[in-house]
């Protein structure tokens, strides 16, 4: 175990926002071990206050589900793998046709562009930030699109997957991550978790064989199958569970650290408070 590649949502944060102070405890000792940490999730850098502010985590990010690669020190982009503007009003139009009730939402190298409707609370941070207007007036080939949102409000993530992803074939990647919520979040063709994380691996001269990581909703189904050691939280979606190669107790129990605490005791180099 040379690195530990985590997921936030649903792995190590709860909808409250919090970190367990036994998987800080466990991410810490880890780090005091030499083992390198890198967190890899669906959110943009600007929702990545947990990371500073409860684990004083130093280092790399990986972002938007791969698309965008993170100095977490310096607070500044290391590389973005982008849409183009014409492929995300082309897809709109696609998941249009097939769904007419469908929203829509745009995740920037700059910020966060909706349209009316998208969100339901009127009374969300989102909003309070972002007029909603239609992308197609509020986007530019400026803009840097990392990733693209379509949301129903009727039927489930998975139908909406199994619809969407073949009708816009090579045009995007499609996952989704927001438990009980019909969204869909589209990246550039060929970005997802794993290749971002293999490529920071790499860099540190680490073998996937070395890695350990932890996922809990389909955009984590790729990482989890390319580490050597992949663990789906119990509490997961099926498809991340049955990607991966071994279960972690559920989030609820604080399965990250459980998992991290028996392997650093293995190596000697935990001891449980």
């Amino acid at each position: 175990m040379r690195l530990v590649a985590s997921d936030m949502d649903g792995t190590i944060l709860g909808h409250d926002g919090r970190i367990s102070s036994r998987t800080v405890r466990a991410f810490h000792a880890c780090r005091a071990a030499g083992i390198k940490l890198v967190f890899v999730t669906g959110r943009p850098p600007r929702w990545l206050a947990p990371l500073d502010e409860q684990m004083g985590h130093t280092g790399t990010v990986i972002c938007s589900n791969g698309a965008v690669v993170w100095d977490f020190d310096a607070d500044r982009l290391i590389s973005a793998q982008l849409m183009g503007l014409d492929d995300v009003l082309h897809i709109r139009q696609i998941i249009k046709n097939l769904r007419p009730s469908a929203l829509f939402a745009a995740e920037t190298l700059s910020g966060f562009h909706l349209e009316p409707g998208f969100i339901e609370n009127d009374s969300s941070e989102l909003l309070a930030e972002v007029t909603p207007a239609p992308l197609a007036d509020t986007l530019t080939p400026d803009d840097g699109v990392v990733k693209f949102l379509a949301i129903l409000r009727e039927g489930t993530a998975d139908d909406f997957l199994a619809e969407v992803a073949p009708a816009v074939g090579q045009l995007a990647t499609v996952t989704h991550s927001a438990p009980g919520v019909a969204m869909l979040e589209l990246s550039a063709p060929g970005v997802n978790k794993a290749v971002a994380l293999a490529k920071y691996a790499e860099s540190l001269g680490i073998d996937a064989a070395d890695v350990v990581a932890f996922g809990d909703m389909p955009n984590d189904i790729e990482m989890l199958r390319w580490a050597g050691h992949g663990y789906a939280m119990a509490s997961g979606h099926p498809d991340a569970i049955r990607a991966a190669g071994q279960v972690a107790p559920a989030f609820e129990d604080d399965g990250v650290a459980q998992i991290l605490e028996a392997r650093l005791a293995m190596l000697g180099n935990f001891t449980a408070n």
